[in-house]
């Protein structure tokens, strides 16, 4: 791995998470973060957790089921279903194991698992532990949607897609999957975790913003994470939906709950992107200013209007090496390699936050720039 340039290490932070951050000891501007909101430092978060953990203490002593389900879960439940115009939520401790609980519940062996070649990993590894049959298609490739679904001979059909692809931040054609699954009787999941927040007219997200709902998207997904500047993710959707899922999501059923403070530090967020608007705004403002520099400057972006900019290299070590360059000069950008992308298409993923500047943006073009030279 480390011949192939492929080995991984981490890098230590210091303090809050924000785009000013202590790396290893450095300071330095973070362009690699999925805090699009600007929210993970935000003092009205740590202020509600604060006091969750004054009032209730630290962990929840047990899986929700047993004695560890709290007021601030259920309230955050009920405030993500009313935000998302869905009869319920359901919380669950991560991402990762939202989407595997949700497959492996809905999904079986005389079933069919239908999933975009690109989706992320927790998606792929739940459809392939169902012990569904398991059908890729194409990258966005409604034809081969098409081909897929019609070969899915399972007694259920469960399709699955991110709505923004986490390496390519480009979005799936979400109303023609749901016209597509609709003709085949398959049930659309949709992982929305890096959309949340960011698309939609008040920040509902890319399944919102496509104009679906509950009948053409019964199974959605997002995290906390992102950009609410949590922890954690959910599901939405029918009463039937999550009943079903606390009875059978293995991997929601068997864990710790999360922390109640982290619930309170989530409900905060989620007010603060339904009362302000202007984080989002400020954030796709960033995302256009950086991308017409690059135009001007000869940067080859690839194609996406969202605050994850791809920047493709190709070799392994060139992305290590542009990297390394921009660190130098006090900016963090990741390279991202094999096997999170395919081979012969590592990149740097340069992402944005509401909390950038217009003059922290231009260093960063400059610093491109100047490392691709």
């Amino acid at each position: 791995m480390r011949a192939r340039a492929l080995y991984r290490t981490r890098r230590v932070i210091e303090g809050a998470h924000g785009v000013r951050i202590l790396v290893n000891g450095r300071e330095c501007l973070n362009f690699c973060s999925n805090d699009y909101l600007g929210l993970a430092a935000d003092p009205r978060l740590a202020a509600a957790a604060k006091a969750a953990l004054d009032a209730g203490g630290t962990g929840s002593g047990a899986a929700a089921l047993i004695s560890g389900y709290n007021r601030e879960h259920q309230a955050l439940e009920e405030e993500l279903a009313d935000f998302l115009g869905r009869p319920r939520a359901l919380l669950f401790s991560s991402g990762w194991a939202a989407n595997l609980g949700v497959i492996r519940a809905l999904a079986g062996r005389r079933d069919s698992v239908i999933a975009d070649e690109l989706n992320h990993a927790s998606l792929i590894d739940g459809g392939r532990l169902s012990g569904a049959q398991y059908l890729r298609a194409n990258h966005a490739d409604l034809n081969a949607w098409a081909v897929a679904l019609a070969a899915a001979d399972g007694e259920q059909r469960l399709a699955v897609t991110d709505s923004v692809f986490s390496m390519d931040g480009d979005i799936a054609p979400l109303p023609q999957l749901a016209e597509l699954c609709a003709t085949r009787d398959a049930t659309l999941m949709v992982d929305d975790a890096h959309g949340l927040g960011v698309l939609g007219p008040h920040g509902e997200g890319a399944v919102h913003a496509a104009g679906l709902g509950v009948p053409e998207v019964p199974v959605y997904v997002a995290t906390l994470g992102k950009s609410l500047g949590c922890g954690g993710a959910f599901v939405a959707g029918s009463e039937a939906l999550i009943e079903y899922l606390i009875q059978r999501a293995r991997t929601w059923v068997f864990s710790t709950a999360p922390p109640p403070a982290i619930a309170a530090a989530a409900r905060r967020a989620l007010r603060i992107v339904r009362e302000e608007p202007q984080h989002r705004e400020r954030l796709l403002a960033n995302v256009r200013r950086f991308r017409a520099g690059a135009r001007q400057l000869g940067i080859p972006l690839s194609d996406s209007e969202t605050p994850i900019q791809p920047l493709v290299l190709g070799q392994e070590q060139r992305a290590l090496d542009l990297s390394q360059a921009l660190f130098d000069r006090g900016y963090w950008v990741a390279a991202i390699r094999p096997p999170t992308v395919p081979h012969g298409t590592s990149r740097l993923r340069i992402t944005f936050s509401a909390a950038h500047t217009a003059e922290q943006i231009d260093g960063l073009l400059e610093g491109l720039a100047t490392g691709l030279k």
